[in-house]
Order: structure tokens, then sequence, then C-alpha cells
């Protein structure tokens, strides 16, 4: 009975966002059982380009970590606000969520090469929050219980949270310079006069990807509840 109500649940989450989630799991794991080490995983790119180690250039995007409270804030984080992406603002859209991932994967990784970030992953989960709180302004957020403020700050408050912790911010700079510029090109740009979309999803991927209708059974997350715990919860303005 456990068994079927997790695999229930398990197949309830958004194919995009249970892939990549399954993926980080599995590779802690495997990591944790000493299958493989971190140093077959990290972004390094002599080891990419000249000795063609090109699996790197997606493994240092799956690993947060060992297990403790870095990886398990990295992971609800990560599952919590890559789903309300794909179930809300990307509903039936799965193929632009899809080139997303991989132009802010893209990105990420040409900023890499100038910066000294062995894993990208902590910046990636940095930049899907930046998109999801650009585009849910209104929503009221819940830190903690100490601080209350609308979506498009907690960012930069998971940043200030980073540095009380001793990290290094420029993994959330990364995060949210490369959500910025996705969110400029995808959301602001084409508004502006004289503007126009630069981002088009490739034919491909959408033939790929989209479905020509919903799953009947499919139950989103609320995304009244963004949090879904106590540093993350909110609610809308005026609900």
């Amino acid at each position: 009975m456990a068994y079927q109500t997790f695999r229930q649940e398990y197949l309830q989450v958004p194919p995009v966002t249970r892939a990549y989630t399954t993926a980080c799991v599995l590779t802690t794991a495997a990591v944790q059982l000493e299958l493989i080490t971190p140093f077959q995983l990290y972004f390094n790119p002599e080891l990419i380009f000249k000795h063609f180690q090109v699996w790197r250039l997606i493994t240092n995007y799956l690993f947060f970590g060992p297990v403790g409270f870095n990886f398990l804030f990295n992971m609800i984080f990560l599952y919590r606000y890559c789903r309300m992406l794909e179930e809300g603002s990307f509903r039936g859209r799965t193929a632009d969520f899809v080139f997303m991932f991989l132009f802010g994967g893209l990105l990420m990784t040409l900023f890499g090469l100038f910066v000294n970030l062995v894993f990208l992953g902590q910046a990636f989960t940095i930049m899907l929050v930046y998109v999801w709180s650009r585009r849910n302004p209104y929503v009221r957020m819940n830190f903690f219980g100490l601080l209350i403020f609308q979506a498009p700050f907690l960012p930069w408050v998971l940043m200030g949270f980073s540095l009380l912790l001793g990290n290094s911010i420029i993994v959330d700079l990364l995060g949210i310079a490369v959500g910025h510029i996705y969110f400029f090109l995808e959301d602001v740009f084409p508004n502006q006069p004289g503007g126009g979309k630069l981002l088009r999803t490739p034919s491909v991927l959408k033939a790929i990807f989209d479905t020509p209708e919903d799953d009947p059974h499919y139950n989103p997350l609320p995304e009244e509840r963004p949090g879904g715990f106590a540093w993350g919860e909110g609610q809308r303005l005026g609900g």
C-alpha cells in the first residue's frame, strides 16, 4: 500500500521536475554509496574539452554535496520551484520549459569558464527561483517566520542566508544573473517598443515534449503555497 501511494504521488510530479530531481537524488546516492566520487562529476573545462569527458557538462548540475542540511535545503527549493514553474507559467509548454533548462545551463556553463565554480546545481536552483519570483510578483513570502516580503525579493533573501552560513555568494549571483537574462529576453524585451521575441523553442523540442492535451487526472501543486515550509511559505496579496 505504501509503495502504491508513493508511486502514485511520484507519477503526479510533472515530467521535467521528476526527471531532474530524481537524477539529483540518484547521483547523490551513488556518491554516498561510493559507487562514484565527486571528482568524476565536477565541472572542469580542461577535462571536458581536452579529454572529452563531456558528461561533466551535465553531472556538475546533479550533485549538491553530501546528504546534510545544505543538500536538503537545495533539493526542497529545487523541487518546489521547479514544479511550480512547470505547473504554472509553463503548464502545457513542456518544450519551452526544457528549452529554458538548456538555455540556462548553456549560459551558466559559459559563465562557469570564468569563475571558480565546480558544481553549478545550486546556481541553477536560484535561477528557477528567480524566474518564478519575477512571474509571481504579488505573492507574499514568509522566510523562517522572521521576514515577510514579496516574491521578487526571495532570491536576494536566499543569497543573504547563504552569506550568513558562510557560503560564497558567487553561486547565488550567477543564478540571479542567468535568471534575469532569461526573464528579460522572454518576458520583458518582447513587450518593449521595438522589441521582439528572441528566444524561440526549436521545433524538434516541441515535437518531442509537447502533448496535444492535458492528462485529466493531473493534480497540479497550488502556487498559493510557494514555499511549503516555514522558510518559503507565502500567499497572494489580497487573498
